[in-house]
Order: C-alpha cells, then sequence, then structure tokens
C-alpha cells in the first residue's frame, strides 16, 4: 500500500463525514442521543478529528497537537459549520502529513505503542482509516434514526 492510497480512503471518507453533517435537517439533532445510543454524531465527529490529529498530525506531521479525548465525548453543541470547518482542517492535516512519507517509512514501526505490540506505521493508518469509516457509519446511522 502506498501513501496516495491511503490518503484517497482519508480524503473520502472525510468528505462523506461532512456530507453527513450537512444532511441533518436540524442542527440541534447532530448532538441528540437517546435509549441505547450513547454518543452523538457531534461528539463521533469530534472524536475522528481528535484521533486523526493526534496519531497522524502529531506523531507523523509532528503539529504539536495536544488531545483533550475526554472534551471529544462531553463537549456539546458545537455549531455544525465548526464541526464541518474541523473536518476540512483535518483532511488538509492528513494530506499535509502523509504528503512525503515514504513507503519505506510505512514499513516501520509506529513511534507510539498504541496495540498490544508495535506495528508498522502503515498497519496503524490502515486501522484509522478503517476506524474512520466505523465512526462515518454510525454517523449516517444517527442521522437516520434521529433526524426526523
Amino acid at each position: 500500500m502506498n501513501t496516495n492510497t491511503l490518503l484517497s480512503f482519508f480524503e473520502r471518507d472525510l468528505n462523506k463525514v461532512i456530507t453527513e453533517i450537512e444532511l441533518y435537517k436540524n442542527e440541534e439533532t447532530i448532538w441528540r442521543v437517546e435509549k441505547n445510543i450513547a454518543n452523538s454524531a457531534g461528539n463521533l465527529v469530534l472524536h475522528v478529528i481528535g484521533n486523526l490529529h493526534t496519531f497522524i498530525g502529531k506523531e507523523i506531521g509532528k503539529t504539536g497537537y495536544v488531545r483533550n479525548r475526554e472534551l471529544e465525548f462531553t463537549q456539546k453543541n458545537v455549531p455544525r459549520q465548526e464541526l464541518i470547518d474541523g473536518i476540512k482542517d483535518t483532511i488538509e492535516m492528513v494530506k499535509n502529513s502523509l504528503h512525503s512519507i515514504t513507503n519505506e517509512e510505512l514499513k516501520k514501526e509506529y513511534p507510539v505503542l498504541k496495540f498490544s505490540q508495535t506495528e508498522s506505521t502503515e498497519y496503524l493508518l490502515v486501522h484509522l482509516a478503517t476506524h474512520l469509516t466505523y465512526h462515518l457509519g454510525q454517523i449516517n446511522y444517527h442521522r437516520q434514526l434521529m433526524d426526523e
């Protein structure tokens, strides 16, 4: 796998997150939770942004990002446009961070222990892409259930 392939997945799915957030008829519904749904779409967006800025921006792109993971799940009522702007900023950060990474660097160990054992940077990036897709599905499902 090369970075162009990885970038295409990140860009595709982050743009789909934007589309999902834009499709909510009522902006307040982005933050709604009920029954067995633990996280709002808004909090899932904040989580995706924080996750990618941490594991791609901070560690690969050396952006200096400081994560507040708890806030990703407790912050509420961020305006829709601010969420969209955050996703667009994340797309640019991913592009900038992965732009010059080589296939040899993808095979090297990722600099932070994320799993029970060390993994390659490529492994971690594939994990992050599938993690993004997982949350994209949750956001889509949330919108269909909550946005009446």
